[in-house]
């Protein structure tokens, strides 16, 4: 049921663009104030975690480790899983980020009548994990030949790898059909396995679903139902550059992708998607295992007022000497 409501408010969201610009001509709306509040919440939103989680107070090094720590000389330490100095973090900090490597090293584990509990390899989620998120990188990346004038040479570059073998007319780009094909993956995993889908919420599925409306859409409208690209540059920079304007024949298709693109960007903050710029805040990757080099001492500690061995005795002197108990200083 989780599923299915999230594919409604996803579907929600195309009859409202459709009712907005083909019903009520709100072209300008969709097309230019819609865009513009939505980067304007992601970025609020954005900001606004990212100084909150990182005025969070860390007192201690409560890093995860899976190697070996730094102590004696003799004894080999690994610092990429027990990273004990800067070097070591950025090291351990760029395979997580760049290549998912703690999911990388993910088991699952099944019980059996005959054997028991047994673990064995889990890559195919690693595999849709770095499919999805690279294959997403680079789609935004190639987006910025319409927001640019010049449009800088590694984005050529990257448009020439990614429709390296030229299939199609216009060349079909493999990371669109990558992204598509590794977002309908991770959803249908967390339908089929039943321990995902008993604990998937909707605001598990809803990113899912509309990140594969923006997909489907980019597909469908460079190969099925062509937009007017040159007027659709015309948007863009009108946009980036704060002078929008409209221009005519751009055509539903492209205002229905745009809504989506939007609708993302403004429920980013909202959702699990921050984990983009969590990860560089977690005290379990980003700090030194450093504790038997350095003595930490929690910076929030306040004074306490304590109440001495000696001074109770002096307080309860005569109440213990008269019902025996054995005094350490004499009177």
């Amino acid at each position: 049921m989780n599923a299915l409501y999230a594919a409604l408010a996803v579907a929600a969201l195309l009859v409202i663009v459709s009712l907005g610009v083909a019903g009520a001509n709100l072209e300008f709306v969709f097309g230019v104030v819609v865009p513009y509040a939505a980067v304007a919440l992601f970025l609020v939103g954005f900001s606004y975690r990212i100084f909150k989680w990182a005025g969070s107070a860390v007192p201690f090094r409560i890093t995860t480790t899976c190697g070996q720590q730094k102590s004696l000389a003799f004894i080999k330490n690994d610092n990429l899983d027990n990273p004990h100095n800067l070097m070591g973090v950025l090291g351990r900090m760029a395979l997580e980020v760049l290549f998912f490597r703690s999911l990388f090293r993910n088991t699952k584990a099944k019980l059996k009548e005959d054997e028991g509990l047994v673990y064995g390899r889990d890559k195919w989620l690693w595999a849709g994990a770095i499919g999805f998120h690279w294959s997403f990188l680079i789609v935004l990346l190639r987006h910025l030949r319409f927001f640019t004038e010049p449009i800088p040479t590694f984005v050529l570059s990257l448009q020439s790898l990614d429709g390296f073998f030229k299939i199609g007319v216009p060349v079909a780009y493999f990371t669109g059909l990558i992204l598509l094909a590794s977002v309908t993956y991770l959803f249908l995993r967390r339908v089929v396995i039943p321990q995902l889908s008993h604990i998937s919420l909707v605001a598990d599925y809803f990113p899912l679903f509309l990140i594969m409306a923006i997909a489907a859409s980019g597909i469908l409208m460079r190969h099925f139902y062509k937009v007017d690209v040159v007027a659709v540059k015309e948007l863009t920079m009108s946009l980036v550059s704060l002078q929008p304007a409209i221009p005519e024949g751009i055509g539903f298709p492209f205002f229905a992708h745009l809504f989506f693109v939007s609708a993302l960007f403004a429920y980013f903050p909202l959702s699990k998607l921050m984990h983009l710029g969590g990860v560089f805040l977690s005290p379990t990757r980003n700090l030194a295992n450093n504790s038997r080099m350095r003595r930490h001492v929690n910076p929030w500690n306040y004074d306490v007022k304590t109440h001495t061995y000696e001074e109770y005795e002096d307080e309860f002197r005569e109440v213990m000497k008269n019902a025996g108990l054995p005094l350490e200083k004499a009177d």
